[in-house]
Parts: structure tokens; sequence; C-alpha cells
């Protein structure tokens, strides 16, 4: 699979089936990671991946409304940073930016893989933080949620979900987010 294939078949899918979750999975996962650009390379990006059956139960505690699908998930990857890890400009913080594209690299190479990899916003992140032990003074950017996508829709998903799941969500027409050589509002 090149990378446009793989970016064409990336779906934040919602049904998923176990994943076997290796030493190897992980490895592989983060050392695509690490591939990543980031500001004088500075990597800022730390993960925590969780497989263990014990603490992914902790981790479904943190998880916010709506996310209960997030149980159906092998593993989750909380992604977090801090901004003093990376370039610093006036009033521009890279690390955000720098951390994303290590996520991308992830999901990309995931989806690689025949798997699933959706990152989430739900979650509560002190609770994160605590579970993970996972300094204060750090950013839980998101949850990367792993597993195997399932063609069987599973009944823990909410009416939208399942719909989502049945199709991918319409994308922005080309005219409404691309602009030639300056920007103008319509």
């Amino acid at each position: 699979m090149d990378v446009k294939e793989a970016i064409n078949k990336r779906r934040a899918y919602r049904s998923l089936d176990p994943a076997p979750i290796t030493p190897e999975l992980i490895k592989d996962l983060a050392e695509c990671a690490s591939l990543s650009a980031s500001c004088n390379n500075n990597q800022p990006w730390r993960f925590v991946f969780v497989y263990d059956p014990e603490m992914l139960k902790k981790m479904h505690g943190a998880l916010t409304r709506g996310n209960e699908w997030i149980q159906l998930a092998s593993m989750i990857i909380a992604v977090f940073s801090r901004k003093d890890w990376d370039c610093l400009i006036k009033e521009r913080e890279y690390y955000l930016f720098d951390t994303g594209m290590a996520v991308a690299f992830i999901i990309l190479r995931a989806t690689e893989l025949g798997l699933v990899a959706h990152p989430v916003a739900g979650y509560r992140e002190n609770e994160v933080k605590e579970i993970l032990g996972i300094p204060t003074d750090m950013r839980v950017i998101t949850l990367i949620n792993i597993g195997k996508h399932s063609e069987e829709i599973k009944p823990i998903l909410t009416d939208k979900q399942k719909g989502v799941e049945k199709a991918r969500p319409e994308r922005l027409p080309f005219e409404k987010f691309v602009y030639m050589n300056k920007y103008q509002e319509g």
C-alpha cells in the first residue's frame, strides 16, 4: 500500500474487533512517529501505549460520554507533550503541530497494517494523567484508539455513530478550503 492509498483507506471507525498487540507493533508505530518532522528536530512527542486489560479498564473511566465504543479498542495510545520541548517563536507554539504530524504517521502506518487508529478528544485530561503517571505540567493532546475494523456495527455505538460507520462523512469541497495565491472570503 502506498501513502496515497493509506490516506484514502484511513477512516475513523468505531466498530472495532480485537487486534493483536505485540511489542513489535508498538515499536513499529513508535519508530514511524519518530521519523516525523519537527522544528529543529526537537521531537516533542511522547506516547504511553496502553494495552494491559486492567489499565485499559482504568482508561475507560476517563472517557467522556459518547466514547463508550473505545472499550472495543485493543490499545489506547496517550499522546502528550509540553510547549517548552519545541520551538516557541513569538506566540507560535510548534509542539502541537509537530506532535500532530507524528500522530498522523502512526495513523497512516496503522492503516497500512490493516488497523484502525482513531484519535479522540473525549477524555478527562487530569484523570488520564493520574492513571498513566503523566506529570501535571504535560498536555495530553489526544488518545489514539487501536483495533481492527469490524464489518459488524457494534451495538455500543450511538445511532449517530452507527450512521457514520456506514459511509465516510462528507468532505469539504476543494473550493471551500483551498485558495489560490490569496485568501478570499466567499
